[in-house]
């Protein structure tokens, strides 16, 4: 939901221990830093962990800090020692990332992500777990190629891109820039001469590509996209809305960047989120299946309520 909520609190409270044994008496700042929470976060994380830890609950049991002056300490640690293991669909995703991270040019330290690579590529298979296939196809693999090269070489590209927002599909002229992993999916960063901007076209969306034969022509006052949030960054002239989500709809507060999340006590949430086309956020909402609904603006639950009825009526009495 946020930094403070369950579905990223829990892992974050279950990694802190290992980590603080390996470093006793770390400061508290460079622990926030590491996990990406602020200070006041940690230290409200570290609260709850004293809270933490076996049945009986008595000393010995629980968690125990041991705090001097902005540094912290693990004193007991409830058999809390072990880090976290990453499942087979974790450890796959994440050997994704990394050996195409691997193959981009301009990264700091390569070597260190083959090594990392090779470390998880071990674990996985001491672990007795089934074999981590990573295989794109033919298709991904020569969109991959072109795009890699037009940036390595300074070439423009014709792509045709489809647009998950807007549920269109189009054809830009793009000047490269740059190729990034964002959240574990390869993008390339280019100047879009239709839209006169530096956007993020997703790798895996582009439906064909075409290598032209022009130099690549990025203006030199082009600045590169912000990704410390994510992708996607909502801009303050974008609308908002107000979501109250099902416990089985929770995800929506995970996968996509909100404002504000307010767990309920009936385990449903209420979320606000900002959205550029009212058209995304009306499918989204639809393809829920009735686990969200519109609690503001009234014009977009409006919205969700005429396409719905539209869809009823066109699926006839029989739901055909």
């Amino acid at each position: 939901m946020s930094t403070g909520g369950v579905t990223e609190r829990l892992p974050r409270l279950l990694s802190l221990v290992p980590y603080l044994l390996a470093r006793p008496g770390v400061l508290i700042t460079e622990v926030a830093e590491d996990f990406g929470v602020t200070e006041r976060q940690l230290r409200r994380d570290l609260e709850l962990l004293w809270m933490c830890g076996l049945p009986g609950y008595g000393p010995g049991d629980l968690v125990d800090l041991s705090f001097a002056g902005d540094t912290v300490t693990v004193t007991e640690d409830a058999g809390m020692r072990r880090p976290l293991r990453l499942t087979t669909a974790e450890a796959t995703a994440l050997l994704v990332a990394l050996r195409t991270l691997g193959e981009q040019t301009g990264v700091v330290d390569t070597g260190a992500v083959r090594r990392a690579t090779a470390k998880i590529e071990q674990a996985v298979g001491e672990a007795g777990l089934a074999g981590v296939a990573v295989e794109l196809s033919g298709e991904e693999e020569a969109t991959t190629a072109a795009v890699r090269g037009a940036v390595e070489g300074g070439w423009a590209l014709r792509i045709v891109y489809y647009t998950a927002g807007r549920d269109a599909v189009s054809q830009r002229t793009v000047d490269p820039m740059r190729l990034l992993i964002v959240e574990g999916r390869g993008y390339l960063e280019a100047w879009c001469r239709r839209a006169q901007g530096v956007r993020l076209f997703r790798l895996d969306r582009m439906e064909d590509v075409a290598v032209l034969d022009e130099p690549a022509a990025a203006p030199p006052d082009a600045e590169p996209t912000d990704t410390s949030g994510g992708a996607f960054r909502a801009r303050a002239d974008h609308p908002s809305a107000v979501l109250l989500l099902e416990p089985h709809a929770l995800w929506v507060s995970e996968y996509y960047p909100v404002e504000e999340a307010v767990e309920l006590a009936d385990g449903r949430a209420r979320v606000r989120m900002r959205y550029a086309d009212p058209a995304w956020l009306v499918r989204l909402v639809l393809g829920l299946g009735g686990g969200a609904r519109v609690l503001e603006p009234p014009e977009l639950a409006d919205a969700v309520g005429r396409r719905a009825r539209e869809a009823l009526a066109a699926a006839g009495p029989d739901g055909e």
